[in-house]
């Protein structure tokens, strides 16, 4: 069947993934491969915008590939690598910075918050993250970017990056990539109120042990009103019973509303019923990512192979792009 365009979307390396990552984004990256031409890059650059020490950052790219071909990212079909494993794309991150404005690169919402997060570490590459981040998407000749609607304005800043150097080398050579609007979840975490993160320490990781996982599910807030196992709840405010939308059956998800709102079940047996669910459904990813973690030497060939397919169309387009800007 003839693909619809090229995907791409990277993702810094944070080591081993959380229920978070697959459900807002890896299970996303799996279904787009029946469909479109996908390249996907754990973008170890950008995360050195924020980082102190390199210390873990292999091993974090590592694990993070192991998630992702653990979950059924396919390298035969997908390519799959290391973003510094590309230089070109610093290139064209130099090239496509001579013509964005400094002015729009202070504004982003975005550069704010981060400033605001690290006060003590704003670098010149955390300015220019937006700018790195057009010169991934473009360098691939991009059709497609999977988005929540929340993200779609950094797809427009690279869009309008895009035709400022179109403009200027009056040129086509770089393509405007089209958002595509996808149901990206806000995971909330085991404490109920915060998206689900590593930094705040109130995640579920997919490569935990079945026991590790039902002890956090275990730590998950309920319905804060309800304080004791006699007392009617109310699933509406359940962070557990919002899991349970997604990963038990409708029978189960009936039978947890009918009975929390009448105090028929209490909240350890509801964590529990959702602590099995989560553990069965994660069960083949497991399996299948202990298999690729004895097989190391395979994991970095995928690694080492996406990079050259990768390459191999940046060369491409960096021909094009010095071209068009009649470099000597």
């Amino acid at each position: 069947m003839a693909k619809k365009g090229r995907v791409f979307s990277g993702a810094r390396p944070t080591g081993r993934q959380h229920l978070g990552n697959y459900l807002g984004a890896i299970q996303n990256y799996v279904a787009l491969q029946a469909d479109y031409d996908c390249v996907y890059c754990i973008v170890d650059v950008h995360a050195l915008t924020t980082v102190e020490t390199t210390q873990d950052l292999k091993l974090n790219t590592f694990e993070m590939a192991l998630d992702w071909l653990a979950a059924g990212i396919q390298p035969e079909e997908s390519t799959l690598f290391i973003q510094s494993h590309v230089p070109e794309v610093m290139e064209l991150h130099t090239y496509l910075s001579m013509v964005t404005q400094f002015g729009k690169l202070t504004d982003l919402p975005t550069f704010k918050e981060k400033v605001r997060q690290q006060p003590e570490n704003v670098n010149y590459g955390l300015l220019g993250y937006p700018v790195l981040m057009t010169a991934d998407i473009v360098l691939y000749k991009t059709d497609v970017v999977p988005v929540g609607i929340d993200q779609a304005p950094h797809i427009e800043f690279a869009r309008e990056i895009v035709r400022s150097f179109n403009y200027r080398y009056n040129t086509k050579v770089l393509v405007e990539p089209q958002v595509k609007h996808t149901e990206i979840l806000k995971v909330v975490g085991i404490d109920g109120r915060d998206k689900m993160s590593k930094s705040l320490n109130n995640h579920i990781e997919l490569a935990s042990t079945p026991e590790e996982t039902t002890k956090r599910v275990r730590e998950m807030v309920t319905d804060p009103a309800r304080q004791r196992r006699t007392d009617p709840g109310n699933p509406d405010v359940c962070n557990v019973f919002t899991m349970h939308k997604i990963m038990s059956s409708q029978e189960e998800v009936d039978m947890v509303n009918a009975e929390c709102r009448r105090a028929g079940i209490g909240c350890v047996d509801c964590k529990l019923l959702f602590a099995a669910n989560l553990n069965k459904h994660l069960e083949p990813f497991r399996a299948k990512r202990a298999e690729l973690a004895s097989q190391e030497s395979y994991v970095n060939d995928v690694l080492v192979d996406g990079g050259k397919r990768a390459r191999a169309i940046a060369q491409k387009t960096m021909e094009e792009v010095r071209e068009a800007m009649q470099l000597p």
